[in-house]
């Protein structure tokens, strides 16, 4: 049998694709190595606390899984992020300090919570206040987030500011990222102000306080989102070895067994797309394979309100590279979203990195739980705790990536019916995987609307 169209991998993109294609009347056929689909989407339940094991939001600026969640007639259930009580803290010196408001990511757009923070010695307060100056000097070459940074405002604005934030979200090294990928936007203000500063001052939009929330997500969590997904294709355990080109279209070796297709849409992690497509494309699957990625833990703990020995102002914390041991950050999970917690429980959801994947659940727990009472002063006996391992999980966009995949993507355009959707692109987050889920889904409905076959006479 000979598919129409073929998706490896079941996470949002794959998903997304999958949506579209049989919104369009094609209908897909998915193969999805693990035993559920989503990817890094899950939602648990544990004694009436909504867990997501993987993210729990996305960007609500960006319209692309808006717009798919009110296709699947979602939209009654999206909630936005409790915006009005968010504060972040960040660990200096094992204590909490609240970080400056007026921040755009680390640029600061208000000059008195600058100048109060403890957070940054004199000189960098001085030196931030003094970037404002700088003058344009047009386009410049890729170059690390900590060099982009480190010209502007200096190392320490790195250290207590820029690094645990793109640790939170990306799990990387700033040293290694690329400023034209990870921090697009302020590219382009460096390139017409020159300052950083004067640029978020002089783009920043009127009534912004008016605006959607930060973060949405679902009331009963995303996967919610991957439930009203699933029915869009007939889905298939395998494990994808190649893919291969037939002349007429492909196919594709899963379980030791061949599959063809006239499209096929690789969704997986670029590692898998490397191994799949190293035969069909060596010099796309090569450099595919140089996308790297990094491991993450989300450990969530359950406690009684009655017996919780820490007031909760705000959304959590983040721990800088300098202060960290094994956890990144924590979410103060009943204050950053409703109907996540019930009134009499508190959830603590901690984010670790690769460093402590060797350590058991056990042991985890028991690292979590010495650092959340060195930070916080928690006592408390949890009365739960839910682990989700991602090992491999978080592309990193390091210096040279916008080039790498130009490079990957006109290779991949040299066969017709062939598309690539995933994270390690074009943005990590939930829309954006969204958004090449669906591209590739038009493409193919695209094609085959041109070459549809013409019927022969009897």
């Amino acid at each position: 049998m000979r598919h129409k169209a073929l998706i490896i991998g079941g996470g949002i993109s794959g998903l997304s694709a999958a949506y579209y294609l049989s919104k369009a009347g094609i209908r897909p056929t998915l193969l999805e190595r693990k035993s559920h689909l989503g990817g890094v989407i899950q939602t648990s339940v544990l004694q009436g606390c909504l867990l997501e094991e993987g993210p729990d939001g996305f960007l609500g600026a960006k319209p692309w899984a808006m717009n798919l969640i009110r296709e699947l007639g979602l939209a009654d259930q999206v909630i936005g992020s409790n915006d009005q009580s968010r504060i972040t803290y960040i660990v200096k010196n094992g204590q909490l300090v609240r970080m400056p408001e007026g921040l755009m990511m680390m640029v600061p757009t208000k000059v008195m919570p600058i100048i109060e923070t403890p957070l940054l010695g004199w000189g960098t307060k001085i030196r931030m206040g003094l970037e404002v100056l700088r003058r344009p000097r047009g386009p410049q070459p890729d170059r690390s987030v900590y060099d982009f940074l480190l010209d502007h405002y200096g190392k320490e604005a790195i250290d207590y500011l820029a690094e645990p934030l793109l640790a939170g979200v990306y799990g990387g090294d700033p040293r290694e990222m690329s400023v034209h990928s990870v921090l697009a936007r302020f590219v382009g203000l460096e390139a017409k102000y020159g300052s950083l500063t004067r640029g978020a001052l002089a783009e920043r939009k009127p009534n912004a306080s008016s605006a959607s929330p930060f973060l949405q997500t679902l009331q009963g969590g995303l996967g919610q989102l991957i439930e009203a997904l699933r029915p869009s294709a007939d889905v298939r355990q395998a494990d994808v070895e190649t893919v291969e080109n037939t002349g007429a279209g492909f196919r594709v070796r899963a379980n030791g067994d061949w599959v063809e297709a006239e499209h096929v849409v690789v969704a997986t992690p670029a590692g898998d797309a490397a191994s799949m497509l190293r035969t069909l494309q060596p010099e796309a699957s090569k450099l595919l394979s140089a996308i790297p990625y990094t491991t993450s833990i989300t450990l969530a703990l359950g406690y009684r309100k009655a017996t919780f020995d820490h007031p909760l102002n705000g959304h959590g914390f983040l721990v800088p590279k300098k202060e960290r041991k094994y956890v990144f950050g924590c979410t103060w999970v009943g204050n950053k979203f409703d109907f996540r917690v019930p009134d009499d429980m508190v959830v603590l959801r901690c984010f670790l990195g690769g460093d402590a994947m060797p350590l058991s659940d056990v042991a985890l727990v028991a690292a979590a739980r010495a650092e959340l009472r060195s930070i916080m002063g928690v006592e408390a006996e949890p009365v739960f705790y839910n682990v989700a391992r991602w090992p491999d999980s978080m592309a990193q966009y390091t210096v040279g990536h916008q080039a790498r995949v130009a490079r990957i993507e006109e290779l991949v355009r040299m066969l017709p019916g062939l598309y690539l959707a995933g994270n390690a692109y074009h943005g990590i987050g939930i829309p954006d995987c969204v958004r090449m889920g669906q591209e590739a889904a038009t493409n193919i409905i695209a094609r085959n609307a041109v070459y549809k076959p013409t019927p022969q006479p009897a």
